[in-house]
């Protein structure tokens, strides 16, 4: 059970502001969390979605206002649980693990509550309705843009809450109508075990010193390889989850729509697991830069791979290690544009000095 908001002690700066922004009444109608910590990003959205529904609140020291929940009402146990009437929490589904139109808009396949009936009905019990949206940078295509039409127009005592460890996937334009608040801690991204596995062989590769074009191509190759290889898995991911697999005969406009749906579901998820690669690579590099700074390896992130970054390291000096960095942030932004992959990451990846 989430905890009241006072208690979230190693996030005092956020704290201090909701509450001064509670016990002025001040409070905006979206906020976005950003952090390292899903998790506790979660906990403390429960925590405000709880003190804005509480039936015994801790006052204001100054204006009186509700600026904490007690925790123990019917109606902070029923936020905590989720079976708060006036409280939503909307969470990635499927095997793509995105948040998709029909959990925002009623569609065929909805879930038992979408969230425009939370936002566009009147309260039940409580005097504010609250959307949690729980790693909302895996909000879909449609999904963003339905919600990006409610945050422009947002109901009166509605209040959304966006989390999200990434938050630059976001649409710009739904950043821009939240108030984003970002939380303290250090902690890393998690990478699955064909990230790690792949940025293993890498470093490994890497730390040989093949300086020449041919091994720097080797190195860009690995990457290549298990890109194509990705590519191929979600298509397939995708294709299974499409409805065209339940429903053989379909009137050939249906076809069509589900077939691009399809095309940009498998886009869009191939996009953000092609990041998880390079995120990975730049934790590695930041570990260079570490290590070719004299930094040693206590802040490391993969200390598993500290032969491979010491040698690497000791070949750089700071600021060529910091241009690697540089360049792969560089990298990332291009793949963000219409600039073909290929080129884009031969432009950054060839580049790097190793």
């Amino acid at each position: 059970m989430p905890v009241p908001l006072a208690e979230f002690t190693t996030q005092k700066d956020v704290v201090t502001l909701l509450q001064r922004s509670l016990g002025h009444g001040r409070l905006g109608h979206a906020y976005l969390f950003t952090g390292q910590d899903l998790g506790e990003l979660e906990n403390v959205g429960r925590a405000l979605a709880q003190t804005l529904n509480c039936l015994d609140p801790s006052p204001s020291s100054t204006t009186g206002k509700a600026s904490d929940a007690c925790g123990q009402c019917v109606s902070c146990r029923k936020t905590a649980e989720a079976t708060h009437p006036d409280f939503m929490v909307v969470k990635p589904e499927s095997k793509l693990r995105q948040i998709k139109i029909g959990q925002i808009v009623r569609r065929p396949n909805s879930p038992p509550r979408v969230l425009h009936e939370l936002v566009y009905q009147k309260a039940v019990e409580g005097g504010y309705k609250v959307a949690l949206l729980v790693a909302a940078d895996r909000l879909n295509e449609d999904a963003a843009n339905a919600l990006l039409k409610t945050l422009e127009e947002p109901p009166e005592r509605t209040v959304f809450i966006l989390l999200s460890t990434e938050p630059e996937r976001l649409l710009d334009t739904i950043r821009s109508r939240c108030l984003v608040l970002t939380f303290a801690g250090e902690g890393h991204r998690q990478f699955g075990e064909r990230e790690l596995e792949w940025l293993h062989g890498f470093a490994s590769m890497a730390a040989r010193g093949e300086k020449d074009l041919f091994g720097r191509y080797r190195l860009l190759g690995t990457l290549l390889q298990q890109l194509a290889e990705l590519n191929e898995a979600i298509m397939m991911e995708v294709e299974e989850a499409s409805p065209l697999r339940q429903h053989e005969e379909v009137p050939a406009e249906l076809r069509e729509q589900w077939e691009e749906e399809n095309k940009a579901a498998s886009m869009a998820e191939y996009r953000y697991r092609r990041a998880n690669f390079l995120a990975a690579l730049q934790g590695w590099l930041r570990d260079v830069w570490l290590q070719a700074s004299g930094l040693g390896n206590e802040l490391a992130q993969f200390p598993e791979l500290a032969d491979s970054t010491q040698l690497v390291g000791s070949r750089l000096t700071p600021r060529e290690a910091g241009e690697n960095l540089r360049l792969l942030e560089q990298t990332q932004r291009i793949l963000h544009t219409n600039v073909a992959e290929l080129l884009a990451l031969e432009m950054g990846l060839l580049k790097l000095k190793l």
